[in-house]
């Protein structure tokens, strides 16, 4: 049994797959939950970002209280693995950190200040934009990864205090970003226009789009054994993605080494919007509820039946510790 959080656009659910199915417990019902994370050093301590702050639980979901961020918009959420830190991403574009659970936050308003922010624009709202992406570097305290959409991956080296805008090589419409748990300097990204991935500690980044047929990536996980192995979900576009009206044709691939990528899914009607890797198991979260589980090796893959009413929409996904 693996127990996982999701995000589900209106809740928050508690996920427990077996083999051939899985199980769902839903809180924070009505509260527009959009993302989540877990603290890498306590898998019961949870936050949830919603339309109107932040909500912290310590027991894996079941209870939850409000912290004092009220009124954000948040559509990102981080915890530091090297130091506690809690990071939360707005829209508008803002980046706000905590560094005692959330009892009290900060804005990290050098962000704003980048030169490329008066162009910052999300296409559907193309007045604003948002901190669609946080990544904490669990090797360094002080280094800090973010994303913009639509408008750049950008680094900083001191914790937030000051930024490096847009990285050479990476998209500049970031959907995902992650650091990889065990190899100092490795980075990830997926974007709306491909793959990137840094070893450099995000300083530089190099397209990983050789044997995709699609550009769009969204979901985003990486092996937590082998820094050169990766996953990504796949569309042909944003329409296919995001209307749930239509196929998505999507699919799930993995990088391995230099690639190219190989595909583990294809021809999914609903964008898997969230991946997840547990020991010998790769979960895609997708967009019309249903959880796969998918063995990473590419030896197949299966839609875990629900017991009871299943989540409506998966937004992010998150084993717990």
């Amino acid at each position: 049994m693996t127990t996982l959080y999701a995000a589900t656009g209106d809740g928050f659910a508690r996920l427990e797959a077996a083999a051939a199915s899985h199980t769902t417990t839903v809180t924070l019902e009505g509260r527009g939950v959009r993302c989540l994370t877990v603290d890498p050093r306590d898998g019961d301590t949870v936050y949830a970002g919603t339309p109107d702050g932040v909500l912290r639980s310590a027991d894996g979901g079941r209870n939850w209280r409000a912290l004092p961020l009220a009124g954000a918009d948040v559509f990102s959420l981080a915890v530091s693995a090297a130091d506690g830190a809690v990071y939360a991403g707005t829209e508008p574009s803002r980046l706000h950190v905590s560094r005692d659970a959330g009892a009290t936050w900060r804005e990290l308003d050098a962000l704003r200040a980048l030169p490329s922010a008066p162009d910052w624009s999300f296409p559907p709202r193309p007045w604003t934009s948002h901190v669609s992406a946080i990544a904490p570097d669990p090797h360094d305290a002080d280094r800090l990864i973010a994303g913009i959409e639509l408008g750049g991956l950008m680094l900083s080296r001191d914790g937030g205090a000051r930024w490096i805008d847009h990285r050479p090589g990476a998209q500049k419409d970031v959907h995902a970003l992650a650091w990889h748990p065990r190899a100092a300097g490795r980075a990830y990204e997926a974007g709306g226009g491909g793959a990137a991935w840094s070893r450099d500690g995000g300083e530089s980044w190099r397209p990983a789009d050789a044997g995709r047929p699609d550009a769009y990536c969204w979901g985003l996980e990486v092996d937590a054994e082998d820094a050169d192995t990766w996953y990504v979900s796949t569309a042909p576009g944003p329409r296919h993605a995001h209307d749930p009206d239509r196929d998505a044709e999507a699919a799930i691939h993995r990088w391995r080494g230099d690639g190219p990528w190989v595909a583990l899914a294809t021809g999914l009607t609903s964008l898997p919007r969230a991946l997840a890797a547990a020991p010998g198991r790769l979960f895609a979260g997708l967009g019309d509820g249903r959880l796969l589980a998918l063995d990473p090796a590419g030896g197949g893959c299966r839609r875990l039946a629900p017991e009871g009413p299943p989540p409506a929409r998966i937004e992010a996904l998150a084993v717990a510790g």
